[in-house]
């Protein structure tokens, strides 16, 4: 249903928007323009209660069999590093999804996968997918007996190459570029305040101290809910999502698919198991990137509750918070 519903919604409505409105060329342009970007090594939050002793708590695996744009020393080294402060034992799994891949692991962390056909760089479509379908086929049953996942992909190609496995669990892909109306915005804040932060375990945490009322992201794409899915971070009205056949190359007659009621993250119960989806992959690392060193992710201004936003989720997909 929610498939034959997001389809309706871009044969019915992308060409209308493209055109009978005239809107303007988009403005949205890669931050990483001045210089690549690279992990903020000097980020280090202060974790005043680990959830676990150094070394002592669930196996955190992350892919890096598939072409990966964030990994466990390049731009996600951030990630690892504060997972692995929290006391979760964290490793790079470079061999394809099997259940005897994945049998060992507590999470499975998926960040910004890629076909081969765009690996090297080449970010035009086809965007194929990422994972063979016997891969997602383990993932899926892996889930279901009692695994979490956390599967994370941002802006276009990487929804095309996560779309088959996100579809596993029912979410519905846009392979594009979330912004507003403007079509210029390239960060998103979700506030507790305005309901685009909902409230969730993830969101109160523990106890008090770990409550969050704020999350920060970073262009990304936009996605639709499955039936039984609870949104965590709700795109605002008007919202839209850039549909080019080359990333960041945008012009007036770029398709422009409506956001409204899509999210940026969410989680599911699947079985026994249970799957966190995220539409954006810096708010969860600390880059820099051009001469200035400008900052992007948990390290940016505004995203100072991000890093607890992050041990948040993990420890829901760790089961230390409820489901709900």
């Amino acid at each position: 249903m929610v498939r034959l519903a997001l389809v309706a919604v871009l044969a019915t409505l992308v060409a209308p928007i493209a055109t009978a409105q005239q809107p303007t060329a988009p403005t949205l342009a890669p931050r990483a323009a001045g210089g690549s970007q690279v992990g903020d090594t000097a980020f280090a939050p202060t974790i005043e209660h680990p959830a676990f002793r150094a070394g002592a708590g669930p196996l955190v695996l992350l892919d890096e069999a598939h072409h990966n744009f964030h990994t466990v020393d390049g731009r996600y080294a951030p990630f690892v590093k504060l997972l692995r402060r929290d006391g979760f034992v964290v490793e790079p799994l470079r061999a394809p999804f099997s259940a005897a891949a994945l049998r060992p692991a507590r999470v499975l962390v998926i960040a910004n996968a890629l076909a081969e056909r765009n690996a090297a760089g080449d970010w035009s479509v086809p965007t194929p997918s990422a994972f063979t379908p016997a891969e997602i086929a383990a993932v899926r049953e892996w889930v279901r007996g009692g695994g979490s996942l956390l599967l994370i992909a941002d802006h276009m190609p990487f929804p095309g190459a996560a779309e088959d496995l996100g579809r596993a669990f029912g979410f519905e892909f846009i392979n594009g570029f979330a912004t507003d109306r403007s079509a210029r915005t390239d960060e998103f804040g979700f506030r507790r305040s305005d309901g685009s932060l909902a409230d969730h375990p993830i969101t109160r945490g523990r106890d008090a101290r770990e409550r969050v009322d704020s999350v920060r992201s970073f262009t990304g794409q936009a996605f639709a809910l499955p039936p039984g899915a609870t949104g965590l971070l709700h795109l605002a009205p008007g919202s839209l999502v850039l549909v080019p056949t080359v990333a960041w190359q945008f012009s007036d007659s770029t398709p422009r698919v409506p956001a409204d009621g899509m999210v940026q993250g969410a989680v599911l119960e699947f079985g026994a198991g249970r799957v966190a989806v995220f539409g954006e992959a810096a708010m969860f690392s600390a880059q820099v990137s051009g001469a200035a060193r400008r900052p992007m992710g948990m390290n940016a201004p505004k995203a100072g509750q991000n890093p607890r936003f992050l041990l948040n989720v993990l420890h829901w997909l760790a089961g230390l918070l409820p489901v709900r």
